[in-house]
């Protein structure tokens, strides 16, 4: 009787995901990426548009920014590494000509924040957060193409950080240094949106994901040095033990200097601390970083996720304290609790994953126009105010989301068959 039923839950489950996996790759390859090849170009000036409203309406007075672009770099490069079509191909080298020939300074190195749609310099500031987009994508595009001036620059990158930007009495990294890698004045910050913190959570979890995948490439003993201080960082200075959410912003000595959390931000670091743990082949560090990846799922599963399916966007003393639903933290928590289904065997949580991928083809997916809406309110409507393209709107959250679902689905039903 046992194995007969174990036999029938097998099936069902196997049934369930590969019925997810047909719905995950129907919004990748006929929803999500055609929008970025398609209404996103920006066929007069090259690369893609500055900002684009929900309704397909640009704004070129609007900046160009180096996060969207690094992104875009990473998201075709990995898409390609995949599925090698030309024509991902020819965006990825689309990118990397714009992130290359227009966003790198050939004075100082590095790149810069932000462009005008002619290529002039609006925002010349090396942001720590923005040079490790640029190796993330560098390090995807050298893995796609075998790029060796990818490797170079992403190399450079790396030294530039290292003797301008990491802070050898402290630790981590400081947040923003002027064009020359001075360090920049006290008010210097991300955006506006951001406290005017030396260090931040934000910053050391994408550089520990551009390490990471810097790694893949040059398995350097300098790159490990500092995988290892970025998971410890993680591990005893910005996650808080007792409440199992990440601080946000810290001061040199890492004292901590804000008192919200995002649960976006704990689902996605839960996975991306587990993959950087993983590519340095350490059991005892592995262990116990899977410990603490389970640990922040299920605050975040216990805390963040609504009664709709859908992952709220910040919370405070244990209370949730902005219930919206943004496109990116979504796109996380699928990853992030399909992780945790993979570390605990916790149905739980794939069964989270399942209803957060509903919420995101019921609400945030938009089949009038292509891609996802930036958020839904808490009446279920999107928030047309917000666009669905600009410096911060881009598709490495929704597009990576989906490559590692439907890799890790892989894997999931190789070991329940």
């Amino acid at each position: 009787m046992h194995s007969n039923s174990t036999s029938s839950h097998n099936t069902n489950l196997h049934a369930l995901l590969t019925l997810l996996k047909e719905r995950v790759c129907n919004q990748l390859y006929s929803h999500i990426l055609p929008f970025w090849y398609g209404p996103a170009l920006d066929r007069e000036h090259g690369g893609w548009v500055a900002w684009l409203s929900n309704n397909l309406h640009p704004d070129h007075a609007k900046p160009k920014g180096l996060i969207i672009n690094t992104r875009l770099l990473w998201t075709f490069s990995a898409v390609y590494r995949t599925t090698p079509q030309p024509l991902y191909k020819q965006m990825a080298e689309r990118a990397f000509d714009i992130v290359l020939n227009r966003f790198w300074d050939n004075q100082y190195g590095g790149a810069f924040w932000q462009l005008d749609r002619l290529g002039n310099v609006l925002d010349g500031s090396k942001k720590t957060y923005g040079q490790a987009f640029c190796i993330y994508a560098l390090a995807e595009f050298e893995r796609a193409f075998g790029s060796q001036l990818a490797h170079t620059r992403a190399l450079e990158l790396f030294d530039l950080l290292e003797a301008h930007a990491h802070d050898p009495a402290h630790d981590g990294y400081i947040e923003v240094c002027n064009r020359d890698w001075t360090e920049a004045e006290s008010g210097a910050r991300l955006s506006e949106k951001d406290m005017a913190e030396k260090k931040s959570m934000n910053c050391h979890l994408h550089m520990l994901e551009a390490l990471t995948n810097l790694y893949r490439v040059w398995p350097d003993a300098r790159v490990e040095t500092r995988l290892r201080e970025l998971l410890d960082l993680f591990e005893n200075r910005i996650l808080d033990r007792a409440t199992c959410h990440l601080n946000h912003f810290f001061d040199e000595m890492w004292r901590v200097r804000s008192d919200t959390y995002t649960f976006g931000h704990d689902i996605e670091a839960s996975w991306l601390l587990c993959e950087a743990a993983e590519i340095l082949s350490d059991e005892a560090l592995v262990t116990r970083t899977r410990a603490i990846a389970l640990r922040m799922a299920e605050t975040t599963l216990n805390e963040g996720v609504a009664s709709d399916g859908g992952l709220c966007y910040a919370g405070k003393a244990g209370k949730v304290i902005d219930p919206g639903k943004e496109w990116w933290p979504q796109a996380e928590a699928l990853v992030g609790f399909i992780n945790g289904y993979q570390l605990s065997g916790d149905a739980r949580y794939l069964g989270t994953a399942l209803k957060i991928w509903d919420f995101i083809e019921a609400h945030l997916v938009d089949q009038t126009n292509g891609e996802w809406f930036w958020r839904i309110g808490e009446d279920g409507k999107p928030d047309h105010t917000l666009p669905k393209v600009s410096e911060w709107k881009d598709p490495y959250h929704a597009v990576r989301a989906c490559l590692e679902t439907l890799h890790r689905l892989k894997a999931i039903t190789v070991g329940s068959t």
